[in-house]
Formats: structure tokens, sequence, C-alpha cells
């Protein structure tokens, strides 16, 4: 695990993606305003010029490394729901933060454990256009949905190889139509599930060939059904059409709240959010630079 970590989560606005300086480098817990969406920059050397090609400037960022509201330790995974609230995977703290868009905090939910509403090492999440937020409990083997003031409301999953069986799941999607994709990592595999966790079909062996996998990690869907995976194992990215992965008809295209990495992802003023962390956790089972250990 490396030494320091940056606990901050980062925005950018259109203007040109610019280099962090250097007292906003990795290993700085500094939590400090360079700007906000009115352009009213406090450090304006920390942010490129605007320009007309569609690239992006930073904009503003937040959070240290603790324990209380707005800090966190080993943020792995940030989405943003259709209303603009940012929700962040505070890995090691063993909850979910929400906050608003400026990233002043609204509310949390989890702590460690394994009974509902707990986590063990959240590693993905996902909100849908109702607000509902599903979240992989790593640790768990299982996903969790709550509503989107944070109750809880389901779960399933538990360690294994069968169907609707997770080996150290990680990335959760949410598709037009409110199915669920989750990457099963430690079965280098894809399940799908309906929005109340039926589990539906999957797909995915381990192996470098098409459609096989070695610990899957991201997974996201795009309106019009198409599954995008990363395949970490294999460093690349592999694309399913809605025929390879089961649908018996299209979903309905439409925005997708799990695609939140594109200036043309509905948010507002197509801002992206970046949670500052290289940390990979290490399963019992995986080692991550190779295949499986099963």
């Amino acid at each position: 695990m490396p030494e320091e970590q940056d606990s901050q989560i980062e925005r950018r606005d259109p203007g040109g993606i610019s280099r962090r300086s250097e007292t906003a480098r990795r290993g700085s817990n500094a939590a400090r305003f360079v700007g906000d969406l009115a352009d009213r920059r406090t450090e304006s050397d920390l942010a490129s010029t605007v320009s007309t090609d569609g690239t992006y400037e930073f904009s503003l960022k937040w959070g240290t490394e603790g324990a209380d509201d707005g800090e966190f330790v080993h943020p792995h995974g940030v989405t943003v729901a259709p209303d603009g609230s940012v929700y962040v995977i505070d890995m090691a703290n063993h909850r979910i933060q929400k906050f608003t868009s400026e990233g002043v905090f609204v509310s949390q939910l989890g702590a460690e454990g394994s009974g509902d509403g707990q986590f063990d090492q959240p590693i993905g999440v996902a909100v849908t256009s109702d607000g509902s937020v599903y979240v992989t409990d790593w640790g768990n083997n299982r996903i969790q949905k709550f509503t989107s003031e944070g109750v809880f409301v389901s779960q399933w999953g538990t360690e294994g190889t069968g169907d609707g069986e997770f080996y150290a799941p990680q990335g959760v999607a949410v598709a037009s139509d409110g199915s669920v994709y989750v990457s099963d990592g430690g079965n280098s595999r894809i399940q799908k599930f309906t929005p109340e966790g039926v589990f539906v079909s999957k797909w995915g062996t381990e192996g470098t060939g098409d459609g096989q996998f070695i610990v899957p990690y991201g997974v996201t869907v795009a309106s019009d059904g198409s599954v995008y995976v990363a395949d970490y194992g294999n460093n690349r990215i592999e694309k399913f059409s809605f025929e390879s992965v089961g649908f018996s008809t299209p979903p309905i295209p439409s925005p997708t709240p799990t695609v939140v990495f594109t200036p043309s992802s509905g948010l507002p003023g197509s801002q992206i959010y970046i949670t500052g962390v290289e940390f990979i956790p290490q399963h019992p089972h995986i080692d991550t630079h190779s295949t499986p250990l099963l």
C-alpha cells in the first residue's frame, strides 16, 4: 500500500485539463478552494486558461485525511446523481459520503461491519434516475441498495462462484432500463440483475481472448445498452453489444446516470469528479498484478 495517499475530491470544468501544483500534489492533505463555477479563482496559478476546444480546467477540490464528515481515507470511487449530488466511496472508513456539487457535506451511509447497511471496504457505487443507490460491498461479497435518503432497502450476494454469488466484486452500473451490472472481479465475469437483485445473466471467463477477463474492475452502460468493461489484468477495455449480453430488446435510449466521465453526460456544466487515489485493495484470494488466485 502506498505510504501517502491523496484524500481529496477534485472537480474539473470545461477549459483545459491542468496539472496539479506542488502544493496540491499527492501526499498533501490541504483542503483549499482554487476556483468556482463563476470562475472566481483564489489561486489562479492552479488552473489553466479557459479554452474553446471543449477541454477542462481545474475548478475546486475538497477533503482531507480523517474520519469526520467530509474527510476521507482512501476514497476509491465517485458518481453523480441526476440531481447533481456527488457520492464518494470512502473505502477505508467503510462508508459512502454525499455532497452537493460544491463539495458541501450532506450525509453519509454505512459503517464497518457485515449487517444491513454496513460495509467491509465498499468499492463501487451507482445512482439511478430515481435516486436509488447501489454499492459494491467488496469485503462482504455483496451488493447493497439504498434510497436517495440513505435508507437501507435490500442486499444480495455471498462469496462463491454460482449465479448471484461474488468473489471480490468491483464495479457496479445501472442501465436506463434499471438493470444492474456488477463486475465480479475474482470470478472474471460480469453479472446482470434486476433492480431487485434477481439474477438475469452472466458472461465472461478467465482468459485473454475476446469476451474473457482477468479481474474486471470498472463497468458502465451506454444509453444504447452497450456495456463497457475495464479488463484490469489484460490492460484493455472491452465493449459488448446488447445482443451479446442477453438483452431480448434494446433498452430505451436515454441518458444514464452511470456515465459521468464525458462532457455530454448531462451534468451541470459538464463537470468531472475525480478521486485522488491510486490504492487498490488486496483481496486474500486475488493477486491484482496477475490472475485471480482461486
